[in-house]
């Protein structure tokens, strides 16, 4: 068995039970999960809280073992394969999807402090994350 948090359309938290992530994915396209707040059957994963399990004991390991390094590049990983990069169009592009000009979907871009105060006063959820920019100049 394998939990996942998830999310409905109207912004509902929730925790799900599935056999594994294939069985989350069809029963989600099938419209079986649905929100226990809403009973909207729009829902998606959402980033988890991380624990750190080993092989051998089953237990979760100390969080001073933790590579947070690692982590914040799997996070910033995870963020750029499962959203489209709208730019500096972001804010205009959030818009579009929160009053349904445009198909809902996970963009990430960039805003001016103006368009976040904008994007706050029409109720759009949107979350800051640094992400660092890589310069082909440059090696890592």
């Amino acid at each position: 068995m394998i939990a996942f948090d998830l999310e409905c359309s109207q912004g509902h938290l929730f925790e799900g039970w599935f056999d594994s992530l294939q069985s989350f994915e069809e029963q989600n396209s099938d419209n079986l999960v649905q929100c226990p707040v809403c009973d909207v059957a729009d829902v998606r994963k959402v980033l988890s809280p991380v624990a750190v399990r080993t092989s051998q004991s089953h237990e979760v390991t100390d969080p001073a073992a933790i590579n947070y390094q690692k982590l914040a590049k799997e996070v910033v990983e995870y963020i750029k394969t499962n959203s489209e990069d709208v730019g500096t169009q972001f804010a205009a592009e959030a818009l579009k999807i929160h009053y349904g000009a445009a198909e809902k979907r996970s963009i990430r871009g960039s805003a001016t402090e103006e368009e976040e105060k904008t994007l706050k006063e029409e109720g759009v959820g949107f979350l800051k994350v640094p992400v660092p920019v890589s310069d082909p100049e440059k090696s890592n």
